[in-house]
């Protein structure tokens, strides 16, 4: 029995997916690797094929789709093996808190962009000494007549290069109550006294940006304010659920990826090397990595209904965002071994899935943090 209720409109948007991503983005996955960056045009021509935002109403320029649809293209997506058009992070994370949150003019304004690939996203809550500590965080928005004047510098934000809006968390300096000091902004790239920083060079995910992210008297509209003053922390709060189900759905499609692909090597291994799947100490790894992925995606996509039908599962999400992020470095690790010297080389395509996933464990929270929360909420 199907847990999800993909209907025959969700199987042909998945099918015509997988084409579009053979004829318009895998030729490119190398190159953009190479050049550490994915070009913005790329985001155009996604958008332009519908597959960013899915879910936007048709009256702010999206398709009016549903949760399943944003699964299938993150699944997709991650069948790449590229997370450098992190567009799970635009579509299901970010551009959410404007549907959300935003008034009927800022939806107007920023959605059909969105949409369009016309405005790529990011959301902007670490700082460099603030870690998972929201409360703690330095940057800070003062009023000053119509306009609010933010100060502060913001880390490790991804899209944070090819970003067009950034939603920046900020707290209010007067308020001595740390959680209800914190409130969401719109900032626009080209406001004065907004600069980004170099891109890092991180480990994985290469041509995914990365950067920091610098506010110097840069000074917004107050209508740039998310949602109410002081509801910051809340709204934040409110859409990590989906976070960090989002984070462990890609996960998830990571470690098929890698499964299906060692089960091809071990059948049909590159010319002049045995095939592995005689070896009966590779047979049994293969079963316990497919074994782990199929219980994987059981209780993954019963968490998913769970989640589309609006049912509170900061718990059971805790534990899938955590399970699956370290099952995936898990399979990506056992696998390289498996393989032998082949797995030392560039060119093999596992090298990419177990780099990338390295920080899965740290997105959205990490996985320590996951684990606190899990026991907090055993104890309610």
């Amino acid at each position: 029995m199907e847990v999800l209720g993909f209907t025959e409109q969700h199987k042909q948007y998945r099918q015509q997916l997988k084409e579009y991503l053979k004829r318009e983005i895998i030729d490119h996955i190398n190159t953009w690797e190479a050049d550490h960056l994915t070009p913005k045009s790329a985001w155009q021509k996604i958008g332009a094929a519908g597959y960013l935002c899915p879910w936007v109403k048709p009256e702010y320029g999206g398709m009016g789709g549903d949760f399943l649809h944003s699964l299938i293209v993150i699944e997709e997506f991650t069948r790449t093996n590229h997370t450098g058009l992190l567009v799970n992070l635009h579509n299901d994370i970010v551009v959410p808190y404007i549907d959300s949150f935003g008034t009927e003019a800022q939806k107007h304004q920023y959605l059909p962009g969105c949409v369009s690939g016309d405005i790529i996203s990011a959301v902007a809550m670490t700082e460099p000494d603030a870690g998972s500590d929201l409360a703690s965080m330095g940057t800070t928005a003062v009023e000053d007549g119509d306009e609010i004047i933010i100060e502060g510098s913001k880390t490790f934000i991804s899209n944070g290069i090819n970003c067009d809006l950034v939603i920046v968390a900020a707290k209010d300096p007067s308020e001595p109550k740390a959680h209800k000091a914190i409130s969401l902004y719109l900032v626009e790239d080209g406001t004065q006294g907004f600069k980004k920083g170099s891109k890092f060079e991180k480990m994985g995910m290469h041509s995914q940006d990365t950067a920091e992210l610098f506010f110097t008297n840069c000074r917004i509209p107050k209508d740039n304010m998310l949602g109410k003053k002081g509801h910051g922390f809340v709204m934040l709060m409110q859409k990590l659920q989906q976070e960090r189900l989002v984070c462990a759905i890609q996960a998830l499609a990571c470690a098929e990826f890698v499964l299906d692909w060692l089960v091809d090597f071990c059948r049909n291994p590159p010319s002049k090397l045995p095939a592995l799947s005689a070896s009966q100490a590779v047979q049994f790894a293969i079963a316990e990595m497919a074994t782990d992925v199929e219980i994987g995606r059981t209780f993954l996509y019963k968490l998913v209904a769970d989640h589309i039908e609006k049912q509170n599962v900061v718990l059971q999400t805790s534990m899938a965002k955590f399970w699956m992020t370290d099952m995936t470095k898990r399979i990506s690790s056992r696998a390289l071994s498996l393989i032998g010297e082949f797995g030392a080389h560039e060119k093999c395509p596992i090298v990419r899935s177990w780099r990338d996933a390295q920080v899965w464990s740290i997105l959205a929270g990490t996985n320590e943090i996951m684990k606190a929360i899990i026991f907090n909420e055993l104890n309610k």
